[in-house]
């Protein structure tokens, strides 16, 4: 009888439990599915010790208690057995509803960033310690800051949660493990770096007197201006902007990034959210230099560029084409590089302190507008039409900028007031 069967060192060997020639373990079972299945194992008890030369695992008993429960709980042990994470994220990427420029990213981050580390493991084999390993590398070894990672968050935690609802595994490994990186790292939320009103005097000025980059005048009017985002603005056509009602519409984003073939290539899609689609007051000064550009390029030829339908783009390079977002970045570098050299060489010479422009980029420009607009909300400008104008998709955003602000400009307030109030 099955009861009395015993192993090589005379142990009874319980239902299902059989020990082959050579030393192994196997327990007999039928899964969820009811198919016949086995699994094998070098120890029949924890305690046991792993022959010299083989893979040290959990012992035969242990998986018994592991597919027993899983039985109980209807998880399908034996497909995340089965499954690498590379096999479930290429079926989760193609089911999952997302807009083609959000799927060709997250595909690109993944096979770049994750596929080598993680992608041939299955989905049983894959552990909290495995995500935590894999975060802490890319942060290390990348350069990974907080943004960069929660993308890569992202991307692996629906992916695990989908694998839980199918009742593939039964816990989520990437839960909790944004949250000690970010206490143990002391990560606090990212600043996001504006122009000070002096800064931003600057460098307009700079462009306005500058032979070499005068030409960008009408670009960073529109970024200063508007507050719009990279992609809007690449994007924007002759056709989107109102002279007659001074409004600018912004209803797509004009996106430049590496598509499945690995090339960037050039695409238009929606905003992300519905907040995106919005409409944009023009200031004078905006649409001063939109018509300047409007008549330069009358005479000099509009931008030909077509990009999945549309055309009429109001910006083009020296070649005739639409920019793309690491151009324009590279033209700031540049433009910052020389002002700061021509600044730093003038206030020497006339024995002052430098007015230097930061670091920043094309994205920083965007806060620089915000902050503008909510330095001035005590003059009546309303928050809920900062957030419309800036397509924040919540209030949140906004008040974050806000209250960075008024932080400062009270900080500075009683800095002036400093020794001025009789206290003592």
């Amino acid at each position: 009888m099955a009861h009395n069967r015993k192993d090589k060192r005379n142990r009874v060997l319980y239902k299902g439990e059989y020990q082959r020639a050579n030393g192994m373990y196997e327990y007999r079972y039928t899964d969820t599915k009811g198919v016949s299945q086995s699994v094998y194992a070098w120890r029949l008890k924890p305690e046991d010790s792993t022959p010299y030369g083989k893979q040290e695992t959990l012992s035969l008993r242990e998986l018994e208690s592991v597919i027993v429960r899983d039985k109980q709980d209807e998880i399908d042990t034996i497909s995340a057995r089965k499954t690498s994470l590379d096999d479930f994220f290429a079926e989760y990427i193609q089911e999952r509803p997302l807009k083609q420029s959000t799927r060709t990213n997250y595909k690109y981050m993944y096979n770049k960033y994750v596929s080598g580390v993680l992608g041939q493991k299955k989905l049983s084999n894959i552990k909290y310690s495995d995500i935590r390993r894999l975060y802490n590398s890319l942060i290390d070894e990348q350069g990974f800051k907080p943004n960069s990672m929660e993308v890569v968050h992202t991307i692996l935690h629906p992916i695990f949660a989908v694998a839980v609802r199918d009742d593939l595994i039964r816990k989520n490994p990437t839960d909790g493990v944004m949250a000690e990186i970010k206490a143990r790292r002391d990560w606090s939320k990212p600043k996001r770096l504006a122009l000070t009103a002096e800064q931003q005097g600057v460098f307009i000025d700079y462009l306005s007197r500058s032979i070499t980059y005068c030409h960008w005048i009408p670009l960073f009017t529109l970024f200063l201006g508007t507050g719009c985002r990279v992609g809007e603005i690449i994007g924007l056509r002759w056709e989107d902007c109102d002279f007659e009602n001074n409004l600018i519409s912004i209803n797509h984003n004009l996106i430049y990034r590496p598509q499945d073939n690995g090339k960037c290539e050039f695409h238009i899609t929606t905003p992300k959210t519905m907040a995106g689609m919005r409409v944009i007051p023009m200031f004078d000064e905006v649409k001063k230099v939109l018509l300047k550009e409007y008549e330069y390029q009358q005479a000099e030829g509009f931008n030909q560029t077509v990009i999945d339908g549309y055309s009429g783009f109001i910006f083009k390079n020296r070649f005739d084409t639409v920019y793309n977002p690491h151009c324009i970045n590279r033209g700031i570098e540049r433009i910052c590089r020389d002002y700061n050299a021509e600044e730093t060489a003038k206030a020497e010479a006339e024995n002052r302190s430098p007015v230097l422009l930061p670091h920043f980029t094309v994205h920083n420009l965007r806060h620089t507008f915000c902050s503008r607009m909510c330095e001035n909300e005590s003059n009546k400008v309303n928050l809920k039409v900062i957030q419309e104008i800036m397509g924040h998709s919540s209030i949140d955003t906004t008040l974050d900028v806000y209250t960075d602000l008024t932080t400062q400009i009270k900080q500075e307030a009683f800095t002036s007031l400093q020794g001025k109030i009789k206290l003592s």
